[in-house]
């Protein structure tokens, strides 16, 4: 228990507990899980006082509702097989930053509120996904983790910031998004339309507007999928005695579209996949994914990670049901990220224990 003994060593840096454990930690869980992909989610710990550092109102999903609450953004080592907590932020809403507030009286009360949680000064509202980003570059480039695509929900993908921070950083992603987001398809062309008059040049532009991923998975047909087993559950029935999971995804090529998305020389947006689910007897696709991956990778490859989310709620059941992750009932700061930790230690071993093959029964 050296390594969770090791969790109480820790100082702060950029806004994050930086001590021995959480390195060792994910070096540790990362070569015995062997991930295939980092995932990052976040989740909810309702609260009933207003003490606690980061509670506010907001969305828990823990509640499944609006309710007072802390939340926790993770990343997660994830195979088919296993997870692994390996890095942890409390997400500060803006009530808990006084450089957000409008008037004095109200920023002199935040400041007395971080000063009770002993908050560092240099930790202040940051976006979830910024938080991510934070941890990300913690784990791939501070300790040296091997990089992996990163998986999120559309919470995340949305985020276009999110979206570019990870292909700035060289990380490939699958990352659910809405389907109101929108793209070009990818063999759309820029053009630079006639010069008019005497004003400025046009510069290179698509001539049409771009679609939401709906109308372009629409476009395509549920003919353009195909049906795929992503994997195996544990619901066996008659009709259905392996329990598989199967479902109608398609893969198209596009640009998405968005102002901030920086465009070659001669206009044109960057190419990925859209991948989207239709299950049979549904009028439309049901979920949407972008992903970085490369033009060659293979549509069952495409699935297997955009569906590897699950692990990160069987992960959370457990951390939370059987490891205490939400019993924290302290007030510091420092010591809801030393918790977090201990948890992801407690189920760190719990996993390997699993992994490791029993020894035979003595005769």
């Amino acid at each position: 228990m050296v390594l969770a003994r090791s969790a109480y060593a820790a100082s702060t840096t950029r806004g994050s507990p930086k001590s021995a454990s959480p390195r060792r930690l994910a070096g540790w869980a990362g070569e015995f899980v062997e991930p295939d992909a980092l995932v990052i989610d976040d989740t909810g710990f309702p609260k009933d006082g207003k003490d606690s550092p980061g509670v506010a109102r907001m969305y828990c999903g823990a509640l499944g509702k609006t309710g007072n609450c802390q939340i926790g953004v993770s990343v997660h080592a994830v195979t088919d097989w296993a997870s692994a907590a390996i890095n942890w932020r409390l997400f500060l809403p803006e009530s808990w930053d006084d450089a957000k507030a409008t008037e004095g009286e109200a920023a002199a009360e935040i400041r007395r509120r971080r000063a009770r949680c002993a908050i560092p000064e240099q930790v202040r509202h940051r976006e979830k996904w910024r938080l991510a980003l934070d941890m990300l570059d913690e784990a791939v480039t501070g300790w040296g983790l091997p990089d992996r695509p990163v998986v999120a929900d559309a919470g995340y993908g949305d985020a276009t910031e999110f979206r570019l921070g990870l292909t700035e950083r060289g990380l490939t992603y699958v990352l659910a998004v809405s389907p109101t987001a929108t793209a070009h398809p990818a063999d759309a062309v820029s053009v630079t339309p006639a010069r008019k008059g005497n004003g400025r040049p046009p510069g290179p532009r698509y001539l049409d507007p771009p679609q939401d991923l709906k109308s372009l998975a629409m476009a395509a047909g549920r003919s353009a999928g195909r049906y795929l087993i992503w994997r195996h559950g544990s619901k066996k029935s008659p009709g259905n005695p392996t329990a598989s999971m199967r479902s109608r995804f398609l893969a198209l090529r596009v640009r998405p579209a968005n102002r901030n998305i920086p465009r070659s020389s001669d206009g044109s947006l960057p190419e990925c996949w859209l991948l989207a689910e239709w299950p049979p007897g549904e009028p439309e696709p049901t979920d949407y994914w972008l992903s970085t991956l490369p033009a060659d990778t293979k549509l069952r490859d495409l699935v297997r990670l955009a569906k590897i989310r699950w692990r990160i709620e069987h992960g959370y059941r457990e951390l939370k049901d059987g490891l205490g992750l939400d019993h924290f009932e302290g007030r510091s700061w420092l010591g809801w990220h030393r918790h977090v930790t201990l948890a992801a230690v407690a189920q760190a071993i719990c996993t390997q224990l699993r992994r490791t093959p029993k020894a035979p029964a003595q005769a």
